[in-house]
């Protein structure tokens, strides 16, 4: 029977977000602080709200639309300080929806307007996360991102600072920004520097381009998971080659629909790659910007899809089986969650994990 509506558990159960954007989960009242703090004047008078510079209406037309609040937040996040904060933030609003593990995304090379180095950068957020671990007890660790417009040089130098946190906070690559104008193929050097490294590969693919660029991300560039996904299904073969392969995508409900990855509910894919055996995960690409939190994410897909308290229990394990924790730590998690979704009246057989 499916569950509509019950946001009390489904805010009670655990969860992970392996699909977060650092500039897209900043809170108004942290800009009105950055901006006193640093001097800047804001576009609004004394108790006007921020919130529809940072946040897009229901009436978003584009990724376009989308895409520009991020122009008015990240001039705000070019300080240590400013990146520490908004990672620490992160982990606190993770805490508040039982959300045990996030994986945190960000360009270091898009924070570096007053003068931080890259690894500045990275390490900035790293701390960030680790304290807000300590006080939440949620897991966090980074996942540092190459833009499509940048060059090669500054992508790779994203790889090597990145390389220097690989077990101190460092969870993997991926690749952003406008795929339709930058196909993932022109990036084979890229994340060939990403393998040899070790480091873990993602590649935002399938939502603003095509099927084919799935193909490319997984089979030349290494990926191991894919950020949205939502257009495989334009290409039947490819969508049976994730599925097989157990490729795991990220995908994000609320902002899919917002940034008209797809035209509308309807047309969202997310019960038939389940049903067919995708391994789909939930998650909340920008809950500032998006207006959401990953409790949301999950109601939304219990009220449009009909996806039960035991979907929604397999959905949450595909994330911690899908998230870049490695050994006794991912083992741990998957005990824990277990132990709570039994708690919580779901008891997971093995054949559904």
């Amino acid at each position: 029977m499916a569950m509509r509506g019950d946001e009390v558990l489904l805010r009670q159960l655990p969860k992970v977000d392996l699909h977060v954007h650092l500039d897209g989960s900043v809170r108004p009242q942290t800009i009105a602080d950055l901006a006193k703090d640093q001097g800047v004047e804001l576009p609004i008078s004394e108790g006007e709200d921020l919130l529809p510079y940072i946040q897009v209406s229901e009436e978003c037309g584009s990724l376009t639309d989308y895409l520009s609040k991020f122009d008015f937040v990240v001039p705000f996040l070019q300080t240590e300080v400013a990146l520490e904060r908004v990672a620490y933030e992160i982990v606190q609003n993770s805490a508040e929806h039982n959300c045990r593990y996030v994986e945190v995304r960000f360009a270091p090379q898009l924070h570096r307007r007053k003068g931080l180095s890259v690894e500045e950068a990275i390490r900035s957020v790293v701390e960030g996360l680790r304290r807000g671990e300590e006080d939440y007890g949620v897991k966090a660790k980074v996942i540092a991102i190459c833009m499509r417009n940048h060059s090669c040089e500054e992508n790779l130098e994203v790889v090597e600072a990145a390389g220097k946190f690989i077990g101190r906070g460092i969870a993997a690559i991926d690749l952003a920004g406008d795929e339709a104008a930058y196909p993932p193929q022109l990036f084979r050097e890229v994340f060939a520097a990403s393998r040899a490294k070790g480091i873990p590969v993602t590649i935002h693919a399938g939502e603003a381009g095509g099927a084919d660029n799935v193909y490319e991300a997984v089979t030349h560039l290494g990926a191991v998971r894919i950020g949205h996904g939502v257009r495989l299904k334009e290409n039947p073969a490819i969508l049976d080659m994730i599925r097989k392969r157990q490729v795991p995508l990220e995908m994000c409900p609320v902002s899919n629909i917002q940034t008209k990855a797809v035209s509308g509910w309807d047309a969202y894919p997310i019960r038939e790659y389940f049903d067919s055996g995708v391994m789909v995960t939930i998650n909340t690409d920008n809950p500032s910007v998006s207006g959401t939190n990953i409790t949301k994410e999950y109601e939304i897909v219990a009220d449009k899809f009909g996806f039960s308290l035991e979907e929604i229990a397999v959905l949450i394990m595909n994330g911690v089986e899908a998230s870049f924790l490695e050994g006794e730590e991912k083992v741990a998690l998957k005990r824990e969650f277990r132990r709570q979704l039994k708690e919580l009246g779901v008891d997971l057989v093995d054949e559904m994990i």
